[in-house]
């Protein structure tokens, strides 16, 4: 989680340097701010993801499990 955050870091001062020397109303300012919307929508993504229970990680340490198998009708 912490390599996101410092891509948006990076995104943020890159966007703010394209505006600063394109214009706010360029082209490539909005592009740049698109950029940082995207990652800062993925950590969100990426912090909503639930975390599995036990029996969930239990069935991926024991797949063959009787308990854990999935039967196709």
């Amino acid at each position: 989680m912490s390599d996101i955050k410092q891509k948006i870091e990076d995104e943020l001062q890159e966007a703010r340097a394209v505006c600063d020397v394109k214009g706010s109303d360029s082209p490539e300012c909005a592009a740049a701010w698109d950029a940082v919307e995207e990652l800062q929508a993925e950590a969100s993504h990426q912090r909503q993801v639930k975390p599995k229970n036990s029996f969930e990680q239990y069935c991926d340490d024991n797949p063959e499990a009787a308990e854990c198998r999935i039967y196709d009708d």
